[in-house]
């Protein structure tokens, strides 16, 4: 298709729904946004609209990428395309990454035209509140796609205004990473301003905003920013809790616990496929990936992984497969932002500043929920190589693993990836093919 995936006349769709719960998506029709977005209920549409976009590249491609390039998890497929994320050797022909370039570009097509149109909706059921926390969680929205686009390829186009015409975004060069990660901050400032300070674990509120602003310092090394805000949400102990035992969050049909700041809701009119990927044949899934050796072994150690090794179980052919993941139908959260990652990214924060008391106690909260002993590192590399270690075990199965070790320069001691090229994923093949202003990523 000779056209940027997110350009495409789909991309102006907005989901419409009759359900109560406002991020319920029951899809009946696709119609244009600019039909749409002229009073409170279509301006709702839209940003559900944008929702629906952000979880289905959130579903399983883009999770994918950050646990499969890790060290965590095996292909048992037959697809070798999957094989590239793990052999670190991705060529641009790769169909996950096309399709989450589009999904994500898509996703801020729906976003620009809520933020374009929402504050010039003329409607008296359309109060400045609810404009403004609307406008708001289109902001934030952005900046989640815009850091996601970030980690994966660097720099990318910066798109801020709605497509209306594939042609529209045609000849735009990609912004470098330093200007990528200028837009998230700028977005996520300006949802700061427009959101409520309330806890939604589904939809964007100003707790969410520091959350993400939290893991934007750490990966931009301001440390004393990532551990400021890691603590204004951490301090909210009766919104925001770690739960016992470690599964009690996704265990048990459990949705929207404690333990979340920020996930995404599926149903049986939209099922999460992650499911499908992970359970066993005599669960109705395929098994495609499953924890690799390694990782069992860690999580099966009840001195190091502890109650964590609800993650993993065993099927009718004494294979191991994840079983974060496991509702049939696929109606499983995604989490995006746990309170278990705000603990660790203060503690990491905390370590780089010097602060090594304060950083073994957020370390041992972890630990001691996963019924584990605490640990008695003093030195600050001991430290941050077990707030390494710790997050590879807390969030085996969540997208974290492959981003971890390259912002943090571990990527070639780890995962012996030796090509800094290959810290970065190829533009798709496609892409480039559609537009002569798009440059490759070096080394591929």
């Amino acid at each position: 298709m000779k056209a940027f995936k997110y350009i495409l006349a789909t991309a102006l769709s907005v989901i419409l729904t009759s359900c109560g719960n406002f991020l319920e998506v029951e899809p009946r029709a696709s119609i244009s946004d600019q039909q749409t977005i002229i009073d409170k209920a279509s301006s709702e549409n839209a940003l559900r609209g944008a929702y629906d976009a952000l979880r289905a590249y959130y579903s399983v491609n883009f999770q994918s990428i950050g646990y499969l390039s890790g060290d965590n998890i095996q292909w048992t497929g037959s697809q070798s395309q999957v094989q590239e994320f793990i052999n670190h050797r991705v060529n641009a022909e790769n169909s996950t990454i096309a399709s989450v370039w589009s999904g994500i570009y898509t996703t801020i097509n729906r976003i620009n035209h809520v933020i374009d149109k929402v504050p010039a909706v003329k409607d008296p059921l359309l109060t400045d509140a609810v404009r403004n926390q609307m406008v708001g969680e289109a902001y934030f929205l952005r900046a989640l796609a815009y850091f996601d686009l970030v980690r994966v390829w660097g720099g990318v186009p910066i798109i801020t205004k709605p497509t209306s015409t594939p042609d529209d975004n045609r000849g735009i060069a990609r912004a470098t990473q330093e200007e990528i990660y200028a837009q998230v901050i700028s977005d996520l400032e300006k949802a700061e301003t427009l959101l409520p300070a309330t806890t939604d674990r589904y939809r964007a509120t100003r707790k969410t905003v520091w959350a993400l602003k939290a893991r934007y310092y750490l990966y931009q090394k301001n440390h004393a920013k990532a551990e400021e805000f890691a603590d204004k949400v951490i301090a909210d102990a009766t919104s925001y809790k770690l739960l016992k035992p470690f599964n009690a969050f996704f265990a048990n049909d459990v949705r929207g616990s404690e333990e979340s700041v920020f996930e995404l809701f599926y149903s049986i009119n939209e099922t999460n496929s992650h499911r499908g990927q992970w359970q066993p044949q005599q669960n109705g899934g395929t098994r495609q990936w499953a924890p690799n050796d390694a990782l069992v072994e860690l999580l099966s150690d009840p001195t190091i992984g502890g109650t964590r090794s609800a993650l993993v179980a065993r099927d009718n052919q004494n294979r191991w497969y994840g079983n974060l993941y496991y509702r049939s139908p696929g109606t499983d959260p995604t989490y995006v932002i746990r309170i278990a990652e705000l603990y660790l990214i203060r503690a990491e924060a905390r370590a780089q500043l010097g602060s090594i008391t304060e950083a073994l106690a957020d370390l041992n909260i972890i630990r001691e929920r996963a019924g584990i002993a605490k640990s008695l590192a003093t030195k600050q590399a001991d430290i941050l190589l077990a707030i390494e270690n710790e997050r590879r075990l807390e969030f085996a199965l969540e997208p974290h693993r492959w981003f971890d070790l390259v912002r943090t320069g571990r990527a070639e001691s780890v995962l012996k990836v030796t090509d800094p090229n290959k810290l970065l994923l190829p533009i798709p093949a496609e892409q480039l093919l559609a537009d002569k202003a798009l440059k490759q990523n070096p080394g591929y």
